[in-house]
């Protein structure tokens, strides 16, 4: 179980540390939720402490496997559907995974079609989303700074184009 002061990811929402535990009581029903500050923006987000595991909590990647993420995103093939309902879809079920791994492929793939072709409004909030999500845990992990992926991944798009 997570304890207050780790680091986790919580999918579709990013990661963070866990602040506290909170008791709230929703639709008449008493829940205890930990309290998960994100690296961005000064938001946080309330994860029901009885459904982490259902729905992916897990804690952050090591900093050695962030640095395997780093070179991963640069050499990884960028997969990207001309079909925009298939491809949208995919991104989802990948984010949804709460797997690194498979958001490299979503962010890889946005990044470089915005580059190149532009993104809907519905594909520009996934990028936003996935992005923060990914550039979030790599920071968490110390490995390098938010500046330093950033510019990591626009290299690796640069190149790309």
């Amino acid at each position: 179980m997570f304890e207050i002061g780790d680091k986790v990811l919580y999918p579709m929402y990013g990661a963070g540390v866990i602040e506290g535990i909170e008791e709230r009581k929703i639709l008449g029903e008493k829940k205890k939720y930990f309290t998960l500050k994100m690296p961005f923006g000064n938001s946080s987000a309330m994860i029901p402490i009885d459904t982490c595991e259902e729905i992916g909590v897990r804690y952050i990647i090591s900093g050695e496997e962030a640095k395997k993420v780093l070179a991963a995103f640069r050499a990884d093939p960028v997969v990207n559907d001309d079909n925009w309902n298939k491809r949208h879809r995919e991104n989802m079920q990948k984010m949804k995974t709460g797997d690194i791994y498979e958001l490299i492929g979503v962010v890889k793939s946005l990044m470089l079609r915005e580059r190149t072709k532009g993104l809907s409004t519905s594909e520009r909030k996934m990028y936003v989303i996935a992005r923060q999500i990914f550039i979030g845990e790599l920071v968490l992990t110390e490995v390098a700074s938010q500046v330093d992926v950033e510019s990591i991944l626009a290299d690796t798009i640069e190149e790309l184009v």
